[in-house]
């Protein structure tokens, strides 16, 4: 397993540099809402071919000093590990009174500060076309501010959500997490509404809206494979 200390909090040409955290929830109970077009073997393989891919494009933004992957999911897990500047933290057993994806969120910060204070990015990890630029527009956007988030395309949901290195990280994931995050004082960032990273995929339309453009190239070889999928 890759683990490399690089110190998030310093300054690279275009500012900080972020430690930057992907949940992934095990593949074979992820994205149900696209059995409609999707079997379930299929929507695990999807999943994993996302998360993969979301996690390479942020790796190779230079706003990224390292990156978490948090997750019970063995396959993920495996791959991620062989990939430099990746650490992969397992998903917490016990939740409490926190979702699933809140502890897995809480459990990443937790590693990326666990030597020193950082700034931390969550990003989830279903936007299989991000561009690293786009990635590294919000996190300069984000240098500013303590609390910062990026909306999905109808608004509603959460991709990005940033706090400062003294910043403590409240997330609270789900529907309606962008009003929710809001409320903690997190403001959206300066990002446009053609970003990549408003671009998850939750449902059948999301899936056929992101796959308009270039995707990732495990998502790309898996719709190849699923022909009428998109």
């Amino acid at each position: 397993m890759h683990d490399e200390h690089t110190d998030s909090a310093t300054v690279a040409p275009g500012g900080r540099t972020w430690a930057v955290v992907v949940p992934v929830k095990d593949a074979r109970h992820g994205k149900t809402r696209l059995s409609a077009v999707l079997a379930a073997g299929h929507r695990a393989d999807l999943v994993r071919a996302m998360a993969l891919d979301t996690v390479e494009a942020a790796l190779a933004c230079d706003r990224v000093a390292r990156v978490l992957v948090v997750t019970a999911d063995p396959a993920v897990a495996e791959e991620a590990s062989r990939l430099r500047r990746v650490t992969v933290v397992g998903e917490p057993s016990h939740t409490g009174r926190r979702s699933g994806l809140d502890a897995a969120v809480l459990a990443g910060a937790a590693a990326a500060r666990r030597d020193r204070p950082a700034p931390v990015a969550v990003l989830l990890g279903d936007v299989p076309a991000l561009q690293p630029s786009d990635l590294g527009d919000a996190l300069t956007a984000a240098d500013g501010v303590d609390r910062g988030l990026v909306a999905d395309a109808p608004g509603t949901g959460t991709t990005v959500l940033t706090v400062g290195p003294s910043a403590e990280l409240e997330p609270r994931f789900g529907r309606g997490s962008a009003a929710a995050h809001r409320a903690l004082g997190h403001v959206p960032l300066d990002v446009p509404e053609a970003s990549t990273l408003r671009r998850d995929v939750d449902v059948p339309a999301d899936l056929r809206a992101a796959a308009a453009l270039p995707l990732g190239p495990r998502t790309t070889a898996l719709i190849a494979r699923l022909p009428g999928l998109v």
